[in-house]
């Protein structure tokens, strides 16, 4: 099972994530827990229950910490998690901010779904 935390601030994240992977879920191939703020993501990181957390899904636009910012103490601070970003903004700026802090991945909203599911099961393979 891959567990995945997606930090985001908008709540309907949940709801669409939660359908979007009923299937996989379902067969009990991916696990994910909600966070709604850099700061709640990173809590829960210090916590023994993130212990085998594999990915983070990210939004970069979020209220307090940034999804940038986050990256960059993920990286630092838990060098063996892998990032995807997520941005409903298609800014280059930000692209090149995200890979050279270490993001693995990045999507542009609406997230295509098929290929996130493409790439979640390429780095456990």
């Amino acid at each position: 099972m891959i567990r995945i935390m997606v930090v985001d601030d908008e709540r309907d994240v949940e709801s669409l994530f939660r359908q979007k992977f009923r299937k996989e879920m379902r067969d009990g191939l991916i696990d994910f827990h909600f966070k709604f703020s850099g700061e709640d993501a990173l809590e829960y990181l210090d916590t023994a229950n993130a212990a085998d957390l594999v990915l983070i899904l990210s939004d970069i636009n979020m209220p307090g910490i940034t999804g940038i910012e986050l990256l960059r103490i993920l990286k630092e601070k838990y060098a063996h998690l892998k990032v995807f970003m997520i941005t409903a903004y298609d800014d280059k700026e930000k692209y090149e901010k995200a890979i050279q802090y270490g993001a693995e991945e990045y999507f542009i909203k609406p997230i295509d779904f098929e290929m996130l599911k493409k790439e979640i099961f390429s780095i456990i393979n």
